[in-house]
């Protein structure tokens, strides 16, 4: 009886600035009971000889934690923008069809299936998604967090920053200056945190300009899509709100 093989098709590129050498190579690796695309791609890592026989450079990808939680690993699998690590061979190609492996285009290529999301975190920092400390003194203890403001800000707090609702996003383009659907999330997020509201103006102002939320387009891609299914849609509709009431009473407030 012939051993099961996994085949996987990936998209290559040497490098960002190297677009002539993009491609598709195809790989036959052995199955394993339980085995995802990250372990599939650490079999051609091991033995990178393309199904035709052809010796090339092993495949790169990103990954850390492969229990979905660092985001790392985000590719496009089988045309759908997820998590490799939780992508099980069972599940994707329970029939043994070819497996497409592809990194995400809506962040600049580093190479083969690794991307840079370094403009996620710049749009953290950007709307402050953070609890300012006055020092690193003791303070004291902070303000109680009631349980309904407990119980609605721990959905938001599981963002990973992976990038799959922006990959998503029609409005995330290289013409838009959108800032997408996680940072807004995280808006509401810590504008929610008892200390953490001293600063909503600020996180509310960043947003009201070019790239803000009123850029969204109300696709909802973003919570199709989101591996820890982070209500996106409805944190857009919240700090919408809030914007909205900050450009219009905000100054009573200043």
């Amino acid at each position: 009886m012939a051993k099961r093989v996994v085949r996987l098709k990936v998209l290559r590129q040497d490098g960002p600035h190297a677009p002539e050498t993009k491609r598709w190579e195809e790989f036959d690796v052995p199955w394993e009971p339980q085995m995802n695309v990250i372990s599939s791609l650490m079999s051609v890592q091991k033995n990178p000889v393309t199904a035709d026989g052809k010796t090339v450079a092993p495949v790169v990808w990103e990954s850390s934690c492969l229990e979905e939680v660092c985001g790392a690993c985000t590719m496009i699998v089988n045309g759908k923008v997820r998590q490799s690590c939780t992508a099980l061979i069972d599940q994707i190609a329970p029939n043994g069809e070819v497996i497409t492996l592809e990194p995400m285009t809506k962040f600049p290529l580093v190479r083969d299936l690794i991307v840079d999301r370094s403009t996620m975190f710049e749009s953290l920092k950007r709307v402050k998604a953070w609890v300012n400390l006055d020092g690193s003194h003791e303070l004291g203890p902070g303000p109680r967090q009631s349980q309904e403001n407990q119980e609605e800000a721990y959905p938001l707090s599981r963002c990973m920053t992976c990038g799959c609702c922006l990959e998503a996003c029609p409005q995330v383009n290289a013409t838009s200056k959108f800032i997408g659907p996680a940072a807004i999330s995280q808006v509401r997020l810590f504008n929610l945190h008892p200390s953490g509201k001293m600063h909503a103006a600020e996180r509310l102002e960043t947003l009201m300009g070019e790239g803000g939320v009123a850029d969204c387009g109300k696709a909802q891609n973003c919570v199709e899509v989101c591996p820890k299914e982070i209500p996106l849609v409805d944190s857009i509709a919240q700090v919408s709100r809030q914007t909205t009431k900050h450009m219009l009473f905000g100054w009573l407030l200043k």
